[in-house]
This record gives structure tokens, sequence and C-alpha cells, in this order.
């Protein structure tokens, strides 16, 4: 069957993000999901010179080894002025320098939210044409609005029932995709 690979493409010690993807983790309980920060893989920021100095760094390889030993995967990204976290943005550079097509064969359910109404969707788009660029196949998506007005950090639930049904929807929805 396989594992799920689930992080967020946020290094806030208090990321709505991680939260969101513990909380759907959480919930395929029929899986078996690895839920990883990706800040415990130390990247320095990525340049050619640094790369053709020094090579990889070591923990590249245990981050992309997860990614490859992964059936599937769920991300959550956050955003920054409209655009994603430059801390991600690294993680995708770094990545695709080990091999162009790392995600290939990957399906992915990709979320994302913030505290406004838009839900980080910018980013999230951004993300979407990262995945297909690097030969995933984003099987499922949603933004989840107003994080911090639609979800209880104490009991770790969603409070509002349109946005659990959505979000229970798009699981099933990502099973189904990846038992194929």
């Amino acid at each position: 069957m396989g594992k799920i690979l689930a992080f967020a493409g946020s290094n806030s010690k208090t990321s709505i993000n991680y939260e969101l993807v513990k909380f759907v983790s959480d919930q395929l309980i029929e899986e078996e999901v690895k839920l990883i920060k990706l800040t415990n893989y130390d990247l320095p920021m990525y340049n050619i010179n640094n790369e053709e100095d020094n090579g990889f760094p070591p923990v590249l390889d245990l981050l992309y080894r997860e990614i490859k030993d992964a059936k599937a995967l769920i991300i959550s990204v956050n955003e920054h002025n409209g655009m994603i976290s430059s801390f991600f943005k690294n993680v995708l550079d770094w990545l695709s320098r080990v091999d162009r097509n790392f995600l290939e064969g990957k399906k992915v359910l990709l979320m994302s939210t913030s505290t406004g109404p838009g839900a980080a969707s910018l980013a999230r788009t951004y993300v979407e044409a990262a995945i297909e660029r690097y030969k995933g196949e984003v099987v499922s998506s949603f933004g989840f609005p107003s994080f911090t007005d639609n979800f209880d950090l104490e009991k770790q639930e969603i409070t509002n029932e349109t946005l659990l049904l959505g979000v229970k929807d798009t699981l099933s929805n990502f099973q189904q995709e990846i038992a194929e």
C-alpha cells in the first residue's frame, strides 16, 4: 500500500498550514501517513555556486528519499505577499536539482490556508503548476479560508460545518484517486 507523506511549505513555528496538514493527516485513519516538518531538513539558500563548490547537502538526500518512498503526498502551502514562501521555494529548488522529475508518479492532495478569505490561493496555484512541472499530479485541491475563524486550535477541529464537509469530501476523493 505505501505511506503518504504530509508536510506544510512553511517554516513558521506557529504555522497554520502545518496545523491544517496535521488535521487532514489525522482524518486518514485507513492510511499510513508520515507527517514531517520541512524545517528538520536544514537546507542553505540555493545558489549554483554553493552547489558547484559543496555539492548537495546530505540532508537533501533524506528528504528526496522520503518523497520517492511515498505513494502520495499531502502538501499545504502558505502565502507571502501573493507568492509561496521563499523557504518552500528553496526546498523545491534543491529537490529539482537532485532530480528534475522528483515528483514523477506522485499523486498530490494540495491545500492552502491563510487568516484571510483568499486561503492563499495564489500560492496554491503556483505550487500546482510546479507540481506538474516536476511530473507530479494534483488529484485533489482546496483552499481553507479564514483559518483562525474556522478552526479551533485547542480542540484540533474545524468549526465551520460547510468547510468540514468540503474537507471530508476532498479527502474521500483523494483516497479514491490513490487507491487506483
